[in-house]
């Protein structure tokens, strides 16, 4: 069966696959997850069946414990039941997190990846959140991207069924939640043959019923706690070979193949980076540029974080590796280290005997700070060192406590084939909708592969907006802001004077500019640092009246 590709973000890729599969969808707005609960109310409420052919109840609730509470219940009933959330709200659902997984019950959880408020509060994205939950006993299963958002929200339902362990699937807030991206849409076919209706019976056969009374909820003393907490054990142990199992099933029906640890770039790398989320692409897609280049570097991409397999980690690491270095998306303070490095030094103590590799630890891209293939490239840099920096940041100036590495930001793998453009607004004056609709347009209605994505701060409406639109012949992997632009578009004369417009301009591209003045007069009314840019990087420059060419 043919599938469509279509233009999408996301969160609506995750929320597609969990209504398909969900009979309850307990929901509470927080952003950046909101837009998951509001499809599928909408598309509850218009009528829109799941896989069974019935229409999933959606209750917002009144907090995100509530919600939570709301899942727990509806699962001790036998329902497939799931819910979205993120940051603050994910710590909310902790309790009932530990009682669902305790219970061995099959659900899933969609999570986009947002700061914990910490000094500040933030509305942006990094694993802070889905970090407070791993001692849980929920499996832990990340996606890179928008098409593997959809991807891997279908491995996880059907894995969680098997398993009987509770998973929860997350990506990345804003860069993969918001971003607009062209990606092959599931059918309710490939759904359907991805479900054994046996272990949905199974699932629904051990909902409490007085048909069949059984006994939950109850208080353990001393001398039995301890012995009952261990028989888990089992199916956490199995877990992994399951979700490969599911990820093997997926690539026969699909063709796209994952595996819990997927290794890109050079065969004999003696550089390896360990990274998951969104910043994963980036530094595969650098890896493999580099790689062409001749050096030896790699990266292996982190898909089931929980249980966490040593093994398949290091069937998965060449054995020519002679440093490590380990990415995470989060911040411990006191620990030792972050959460996936210890993971990592643990299983390499303890799985690798004789001379082991190098292992050092590194922080980036916290609160949807930009993590580019300039900073992979610093990484990389840094491991060729006789005894390089551990426990460090990249991607800022750290002047206090000088963890920081240096990296060149002028490095860039993109190619001259994929069409890059900026355009300038302000909240609320179209410009991102439009974009969405141009970008939507360009991916669905040509063979063009296309991405968008939309920056704009927690102020949103009358803020600056900046929409990121690549578009070209080869799927684009570039989860990162545009640095250099072949047109830039500003929709606001005033912020000429403002903000440096035409710093991501690059020689000989067109800048377009919305301007009550026309061609004869405009040059006359432009700051002087906007002339020099112009003739600097002989820009070619156009005007438009669009807010006369609207109103007429």
């Amino acid at each position: 069966m043919k599938r469509s590709m279509v233009m999408i973000d996301g969160n609506e890729a995750t929320a597609y696959v969990a209504h398909k599969l969900s009979e309850v969808i307990a929901i509470y707005p927080i952003t950046p997850s909101s837009p998951m609960g509001e499809f599928a109310d909408e598309w509850s409420a218009i009528g829109r069946t799941n896989l069974w052919g019935t229409v999933p109840l959606v209750a917002e609730m009144q907090a995100e414990g509530g919600a939570a509470g709301a899942v727990h219940g509806a699962l001790q009933a036998g329902s497939l039941t799931t819910t979205f959330t993120a940051s603050q709200g994910l710590l909310l659902m902790i309790p009932n997190m530990f009682k669902i997984a305790g219970e061995l019950t099959a659900t899933v959880f969609h999570v986009s990846a947002r700061s914990i408020a910490a000094q500040a509060l933030s509305i942006f994205g990094d694993h802070s959140d889905v970090m407070a939950t791993r001692t849980t006993g929920f499996a832990l299963l990340a996606s890179n991207s928008v098409q593997e958002a959809q991807d891997m929200a279908l491995i996880a339902h059907a894995a969680t069924l098997e398993a009987r362990v509770p998973f929860l699937h997350f990506f990345d807030g804003f860069r993969t939640s918001h971003e607009v991206s062209k990606m092959e849409q599931l059918t309710t076919a490939d759904i359907r043959a991805m479900i054994d209706d046996k272990l949905v019976q199974a699932h629904r056969g051990r909902g409490l019923s007085p048909d069949h009374p059984f006994v939950r909820g109850t208080a353990q003393n001393p001398d039995v706690f301890f012995q009952a907490r261990e028989t888990v054990n089992p199916f956490y142990a199995a877990c992994p070979g399951i979700v490969q199992k599911a990820m093997d099933h997926f690539a026969k029906i699909t063709g796209r193949s994952y595996h819990l640890f997927d290794y890109v770039g050079a065969p004999e790398a003696e550089r390896v980076v360990i990274l998951m989320g969104s910043g994963a692409e980036t530094a595969g897609e650098t890896a493999q540029y580099l790689t062409e280049k001749g050096e030896k570097v790699g990266v292996i991409k982190v898909r089931l974080y929980r249980p966490f397999s040593a093994e398949l980690l290091i069937q998965a690491l060449p054995k020519t590796v002679k440093t490590i270095a380990v990415l995470d998306r989060t911040k411990e303070p006191g620990a030792s280290g972050e959460p996936l490095y210890q993971d990592v030094v643990t299983a390499i103590s303890e799985a690798l005997p004789g001379q082991k590799p190098r292992v050092i630890g590194g922080r980036y891209g916290l609160s949807s700070k930009e993590f580019t293939p300039a900073m992979v490239k610093g990484v990389y840099d840094e491991m060729t060192k006789a005894e390089p920096k551990n426990h460090f940041t990249v991607g800022i100036l750290d002047d206090v406590s000088h963890t920081s590495i240096e990296y060149d930001p002028e490095f860039s793998i993109e190619s001259s084939e994929i069409v890059r453009c900026i355009f300038w607004g302000l909240g609320s004056d179209g410009t991102v909708g439009a974009n969405k609709n141009s970008i939507k347009i360009i991916g669905e209605e040509t063979d063009n592969y296309a991405q968008g994505y939309f920056v704009y701060d927690s102020k949103k409406s009358g803020s600056v907006t900046i929409s990121h639109l690549r578009f070209g012949p080869h799927p684009i992997r570039a989860p990162y802001q545009i640095n250099h632009a072949s047109f830039v578009a500003c929709h606001q004369f005033s912020f000429l004077e403002r903000f440096d417009v035409l710093k991501y301009a690059m020689p000989g591209a067109v800048f377009l500019l919305n301007s009550i003045y026309d061609a004869n007069q405009v040059w006359d009314h432009l700051p002087n640092d906007t002339h020099k840019a112009i003739i600097d990087k002989k820009l070619r420059f156009f005007v438009i009246d669009a807010s006369d060419a609207a109103q007429k």
